[in-house]
């Protein structure tokens, strides 16, 4: 289906002539993890007008209680899709209701609301998602690895042995992302071994996000099918460059005038003012924006300041912007800004309200975005940095939620699914530092 395909009997008409057998009711939880309910073709109307139950306290990140009422994921029928990989199935995206009303904790309810305050202004934010995977398999002992084996270069980027000879499945998962309804216009190999990136067109952030959650699922469910094992985990090698989701922004009104364009930019990057503000807001929340752009404790170790054996880390570490600097946190390509915080383990739904939230608070705020950089800020030092005025984004998720919770802009515009997200990922981080890794055992069980 395609937005604005709303009617009931248009849904159940595109149902029978895709011969669709079942639903998939698909929400997100606060990780941004694809979780469905099985539900009949011919129960279309029950999931749209009352919804799919779901016991709330089972899936992370709902606020909810064993004893509290049901979450219910009312379908929006303007994401009604075929899922090539399950023949004969549907999915639907879910806007979360409790006793009949949106409800609060739904990642997905949190961005409606930000599109909305756009909408108010007569605006819509579109955004262009990049993620980046790695193709995985595990060896005899069970060890993670790169899929394919002569995949060894140190500087693989655009490569073609790499990109050919995982070409059966990239092209599975390029047709059925296409026979999904997103328009894939390029896959290219990444800076590091195994590692892929997808381009498909841009839309509102909505839809957007809504694409992004359909690309992880079947990107890992067609990985499965092939043998092999499809990560967006932010870095799966301490070696090897990370998985990154770059967000490409612009401001339209009424679908057409980019607002974030100005030919007379005096920088030459053909950027308006309402752009420049935009990125202020970006910019100034940066330290609280990393925590929901770079969500886990592995997010950290794509994140660190310093270079890798193929000359960059690509990971903006560096709060700072500039034309088209890659070592920056956002990037301008002409008339638009690159948001390059984000990594694959994202929630998408979070992350773009987030960005929306501190873009308009760059507006209201009339925020400068200082002066912007073109050098390589992986080669300065932190001498060099600070005289420029050039601060580094936290370096780990305990010094990210710290600045998430003194931020009080997201709480305010984003809700308790705020509270709800610091509260877990508080445990996330106590968790990982109770562990033991081999790194420490080899250096310091004999050290002393």
């Amino acid at each position: 289906m395609t937005p604005g395909q709303i009617d009931l009997d248009k849904g159940e008409k595109f149902l029978q002539e895709n011969n669709i057998r079942y639903l998939l009711a698909q929400f997100v939880d606060i990780h941004g993890a694809a979780k469905t309910k099985l539900v009949p073709a011919r129960c279309l109307k029950d999931i749209v007008k009352t919804g799919a139950g779901f016991a709330g306290f089972a899936a992370w990140g709902l606020g909810m209680e064993p004893h509290d009422p049901d979450f219910f994921g009312r379908g929006d029928l303007s994401t009604l899709s075929i899922v090539p990989w399950q023949e004969g199935y549907a999915r639907i995206v879910c806007n979360g209701t409790v006793n009949g009303e949106e409800y609060e904790y739904c990642s997905r309810n949190v961005l409606r609301k930000q599109v909305a305050r756009l909408a108010e202004r007569g605006w819509t934010l579109n955004t262009g998602l990049e993620p980046e995977f790695s193709l995985l398999a595990r060896d005899e002992n069970g060890k993670i690895i790169v899929a394919e084996e002569s995949d060894l270069l140190d500087k693989p980027c655009y490569d073609y042995k790499g990109l050919s000879r995982q070409r059966h499945y990239l092209e599975s998962m390029v047709e059925a992302l296409e026979d999904a309804g997103l328009d894939v216009y390029q896959i290219d190999h990444e800076d590091g071994n195994g590692q892929f990136e997808i381009n498909y067109t841009y839309s509102d952030a909505l839809d957007s996000a809504d694409s992004f959650v359909m690309v992880r699922m079947g990107a890992a469910e067609i990985a499965n099918d092939h043998g092999l094992i499809c990560s967006f985990m932010p870095k799966p090698f301490s070696n090897k460059a990370g998985n990154g989701m770059h967000i490409h922004c612009s401001i339209t009104t009424d679908g057409k005038d980019n607002l974030f364009q100005d030919d007379n930019d005096p920088n030459g990057m053909g950027l308006s003012d309402l752009a420049k503000k935009f990125m202020a807001g970006l910019l100034h929340h940066a330290p609280a924006l990393c925590a929901l752009s770079a969500p886990t404790v592995n997010s950290y170790k794509r994140l660190t300041v310093g270079t890798s054996l193929s000359g960059a880390t690509w990971a903006p570490a560096y709060i700072s912007w500039g034309d088209n600097n890659r070592s920056s946190m956002v990037r301008v390509p002409y008339g638009r800004i690159e948001y390059r915080l984000a990594d694959g383990g994202c929630n998408p739904y979070l992350v773009t309200a987030a960005v929306i939230a501190a873009g308009l608070d760059g507006i209201d705020r009339d925020l400068d975005p200082g002066q912007h950089h073109n050098v390589n800020h992986y080669g300065q030092s932190q001498e060099e940095l600070d005289e420029m005025g050039i601060k580094i984004l936290p370096q780990n998720l305990s010094l990210a939620c710290d600045e998430l919770e003194k931020d009080t802009l997201f709480r305010e515009q984003m809700g308790p699914v705020v509270d709800e997200f610091l509260k877990i990922k508080r445990m996330e981080w106590v968790e990982y530092m109770k562990q033991v890794s081999e790194w420490e055992l080899e250096r310091y069980v004999e050290f002393f």
